[in-house]
């Protein structure tokens, strides 16, 4: 997952330098007044998520293979643990309620 998130902070990274010289080249508009910073990041943000969603398909579907297996452990260990609970309360009410 930190793998997939540096490569999208990578292409963000990216497209902010290609955007900010095209707009400071004249190719792109500028922003109004003191809202040019503003305007290359939003600008740089909408360009780089379709970019990453095509190049970054391949390390998005292993990040979330990961993060299944992850929650799918995380299930069946909380599932043992409940499992392990239970003829323990059990047996702890029953002779309680005879006493």
């Amino acid at each position: 997952m930190l793998r997939y998130s540096l490569m999208r902070l990578g292409v963000f990274a990216g497209c902010l330098v290609v955007v900010w010289g095209a707009v400071y080249s004249g190719i792109f508009p500028r922003g109004f007044g003191d809202s040019n910073f503003l305007w290359v990041l939003l600008l740089a943000l909408v360009l780089s998520a379709p970019i990453s969603w095509v190049v970054l398909r391949r390390e998005r579907d292993r990040a979330s293979v990961q993060i299944v297996n992850k929650v799918d452990r995380m299930k069946a260990n909380l599932e043992s643990n409940r499992s392990q609970e239970d003829p323990a309360d059990d047996s702890t009410r029953t002779h309680s309620q005879a006493s």
